[in-house]
């Protein structure tokens, strides 16, 4: 037996158009998931006696030849996610050993010939992701008695589904989804006994009255996934689902027009993971029995006209994660006993009619990440335990009848990105501790008793975006820094006591009286008598250190503020002398040690090599900016140890390595949501050090091995030994130094022009291999072909050739979703590379953009 099986081997070129001259006795060619590109050659009908022919993902233009029907000992045919395009020719419908026949993915037009519809041996036929049109044929299913797999989704189809269906009586996965299907679904389909997988998403299909079809699907035993969601059914939800077999994990049913209650027999789907039920017409209660659902991740019944009271057997739902009860009318409280349904990740109970208190046992949920019961009847105080929420990054309580002072503890949620408490009656002073909140992007708490001033802390979250303490009862004046010098009146109406600057359309500050202009003046001469003995102290600890230098076997400790000294003894202990079982990586100037200290604490060691022409500089460099940086997302240093023979930085351990480790890892992998996240990590370090001091900082060499991940998987970015500080008022520099090949602006690279833009464009390089797992160095990026060339080709309909394919997987019910959120990225990413550097959009807002791309994804996925 001939074969030639190399898939996943960066091939390019071309086919040989004389392959099968060369090998006529060929029976599997095995192709895909390369980089071949140009036509199919016709002349592969020669090889007669073929029977697997895989050319799957690469890049293949034109049609499919009509002489690979001269192929009949051929069984598989792959040609999935290419470029092909025109009409399926009729004759493959010749070729009658063939079982599957995968074209899904491409730009394939017009109709499909009825002699695919009557292949008797065909088991596998993917037609989804295409252009196609025209109806089905209405006897589907008697030509193919050995159809095992059938997949037409995203495509143009219209017409009814014929009840013949079940004639393909081997069906275990069928496709239908985001087509113009009409008419009922087809109440045979619960013949088919051996179904698994169901998807009627996003059509025009009817029902009867009595969802006469969902009924009849109780009959599949083996049903894992039933999707009918989008739909016009406008039936009455059946209490016969509770007669699906445990098989059945995924149910959703959004947006079908449901009518009735919620039947006591969904109990019985002890195997659903996910039930989605969203934004239909359900009235009535949710009944007890729902605590049989034992299995239950993700439990969504918003919008629809749902009443009573949130039954507390909801809590035995141990494996619960996602609940949206969101716009219905339930009353009653929030049910103390949801603190101990710890994997609890978002709770959404937004617009209902709860009352009574919000139960201090909520502060449990460690994990929650978003947490919202606006617009309910909900009182008493706010309880401190939510401060416990460390995982939050958004919280709601808007629009309640809360009362009582903010509590101090919300100081602790460093990851809240959104916080409202308006349209509640809380009084007292907005907490200054508010400033330690740094990832705050929004916070309203407009609508309130609020008094006393404005915390000048707030200057401190230089990522808020949206602040509204409109009409409350504040005084004293305006502060103007940080998120204060864009904000405008409409954030400080109906303060009647306020007063700053005119732009806020408030009265001017003003000195009341003599005896307070004499307590400032001999405030300030006490500051400036306060600041020369420190001049004086700090220029006799710098000649006291010059001194120190001249023992040169003695290393010099140099620690953050409050870090116990680290001499070269212990740095040597710690690291078992420097030992390469320790290494964690290598750098042009440097080498990182993993270390522990005696007390346990780890931590990594930057060894610089001072051989090198450059450490110095670099170790110098690195030390200046570090010492200045705080930032969640910024390499922490502990400590530097130097002498004229040693030189080492201290780093925060990061257990789980860098971001081009998990890209590059056979046995390691990121998902979308993971991904996401680091670069929005990486942006928003980024947004700091352009924009967070009167100087910017070019960080210079951003690449995936420069971002570290910790514990959490949050993103660092690192290794600033070239890193560039802008003089005021300087829009750019001029360097020697070179960064990572691939990553670096067209300017940095020919004339050495250093400015925030580089940084930019070298963040969007960033986003590319992060979503496509390719290095811009891979060796496919020959002459005038660069990763931003490649991506730019594909954008916007072939961006699904680019992107790594484990991240987007075909069948998937989020697969619409992910390729969205993977175009905006790769839109953005784009825009951040443009040729010319003042056509580059700002760091700041490329962080806005992704933090709305993933807003917009979770939103898809609900």
């Amino acid at each position: 037996m001939q074969v030639i099986a190399l898939t996943s081997n960066n091939l390019t070129g071309k086919l040989p158009t004389t392959i099968c001259d060369h090998l006529p006795n060929l029976e599997m060619l095995y192709l895909s998931t390369n980089y071949l590109e140009g036509v199919i050659p016709p002349n592969i009908g020669k090889c007669r006696k073929l029977q697997f022919l895989s050319l799957s993902v690469n890049e293949f233009i034109g049609t499919i030849p009509r002489e690979l029907a001269n192929l009949t000992a051929l069984r598989i045919l792959e040609l999935r996610e290419q470029h092909l395009e025109g009409e399926i020719p009729v004759e493959l419908g010749n070729l009658r050993k063939l079982r599957a026949l995968l074209l899904y993915q491409n730009m394939f037009t017009g109709t499909v010939p009825s002699s695919i519809f009557n292949m008797s041996e065909l088991q596998h036929l993917g037609l989804g992701g295409n252009e196609l049109t025209g109806t089905l044929p209405s006897d589907l299913g008697r030509g193919m008695p050995s159809l095992e797999e059938f997949s037409c989704a995203q495509n143009h189809f219209s017409g009814f589904v014929s009840a013949t269906i079940s004639n393909s009586s081997r069906l275990t996965g069928l496709e239908l989804s985001f087509n113009s299907f009409t008419g009922p679904i087809p109440k045979s389909l619960g013949n088919l006994k051996y179904l698994e997988f169901l998807n009627l998403w996003g059509n025009n299909f009817s029902s009867d009255s009595s969802m006469s079809f969902l009924i009849s699907l109780t009959d599949c035993r083996n049903l894992k996934v039933l999707w009918f969601a989008d739909n016009p059914l406008g039936g009455v939800f059946p209490s016969s689902v509770g007669n699906f077999s445990n098989s059945l994990q995924s149910f959703v049913g959004q947006d079908c027009q449901l009518k009735g209650v919620i039947p006591e027999e969904i109990g019985n789907l002890t195997g659903v993971t996910k039930m989605s039920l969203s934004n239909n017409e359900l009235t009535g209660h949710i009944p007890n029995t729902i605590q049989g659902m034992l299995s239950l991740q993700e439990l969504y019944l918003q919008n629809n006209k749902l009443e009573g009271t949130i039954p507390d057997v909801i809590c035995n739902l141990k494996k619960l994660g996602a609940l949206n009860l969101s716009r219905n009318q339930f009353a009653g409280s929030v049910p103390p006993c949801l603190g101990k349904v710890t994997n609890l990740r978002n709770i959404n109970l937004a617009y209902n009619r709860l009352n009574s208190s919000l139960p201090a046992a909520l502060g449990d949920l460690h994990d929650l990440i978003e947490f919202n019961v606006s617009s309910n009847l909900l009182g008493g105080q706010i309880p401190m335990e939510i401060g416990n929420l460390n995982a939050a990054t958004l919280i709601d309580l808007s629009k309640n009848d809360f009362f009582g002072k903010i509590p101090i503890t919300l100081r602790s949620l460093d990851k809240l990105t959104k916080l409202s408490l308006a349209h509640n009656r809380l009084d007292g002073p907005i907490p200054d501790s508010f400033g330690k909140m740094l990832a705050l992007e929004f916070l309203d708490l407009s609508y309130n008793n609020l008094s006393g001033e404005i915390p000048k802390s707030l200057e401190a979250l230089v990522y808020l975006k949206y602040l509204n303490i409109s009409f409350n009862e504040l005084s004293g004046e305006i502060p103007t820094g940080g998120p204060f010098t864009n904000a405008t009146d409409q954030s400080f109406l109906s303060n009647d006591a306020l007063c700053g600057d005119s732009k806020f359309h408030v009265s001017p500050c003003v000195i009341k009286s003599t005896k307070t202009k004499k307590a400032i003046l001999a405030l300030y001469t006490l500051l400036g008598v306060g600041l020369l003995f420190l001049a004086l102290a700090f220029a006799y600890v710098y000649l006291r250190m010059r001194m120190l230098k001249k023992n040169a076997g003695q290393a010099e400790v140099f620690p953050v503020k409050g870090h116990e000294r680290i001499s070269y003894y212990e740095l040597e202990q710690a690291t078992e002398g420097f030992n390469e079982s320790n290494l964690l990586g290598n750098g042009s100037f440097s080498t990182v040690y993993k270390g522990t200290l005696k007390d346990g604490t780890p931590l990594a060691a930057k060894v610089f090599n001072v051989q090198l022409e450059g450490a110095f500089k670099s170790f110098d460099t690195e030390c200046e900016m570090l010492r200045n940086l705080r930032h969640r997302n910024l390499t922490k240093i502990i400590t530097s140890c130097s002498n004229l023979d040693f030189k080492a930085l201290v780093l925060e351990y990061m257990p789980n390595g860098t971001l081009d480790k998990w890209l590059y890892s056979h046995n390691l992998f990121l998902n979308l949501f993971q991904r996401l996240d680091i670069i929005i990590d990486v942006a928003s370090a980024m947004d700091y050090l352009h924009n967070g001091f009167l100087a910017p900082m070019v960080h210079s060499d951003l690449k995936p091995s420069n971002v570290l991940l910790d514990q959490e998987m949050v993103g660092h970015v690192t290794d600033f030994g070239i890193a560039k500080l802008l003089g005021a008022g300087e829009v750019f520099i001029q360097t020697g130094t070179i960064a990572t090949l691939g990553y670096i602006a067209p300017e940095y690279g020919q004339h050495g022009i250093v400015s925030t833009s580089c940084d930019v464009y070298s963040f969007g390089i960033l986003m590319m291999e992060t979503f496509t797992r390719m290095r811009p160095s891979d060796e496919i990026f020959t002459g005038d072909l660069t990763i931003r060339r490649w991506v730019s080709d594909s954008f916007p309909s072939r961006i699904h050739k680019v992107v790594d394919a484990n991240l987007v997987q075909p069948g998937n019910d989020q697969t619409d979703a992910k390729l969205q959120c993977v175009l905006s990225i790769m839109k953005l990413a784009l825009s951040c590379t443009l040729v010319a550097p003042d056509a580059r959009i700002s760091m700041g807002d490329a962080l806005s953009a992704l933090r709305m791309i993933r807003l917009e994804f979770v939103s898809s996925l609900h």
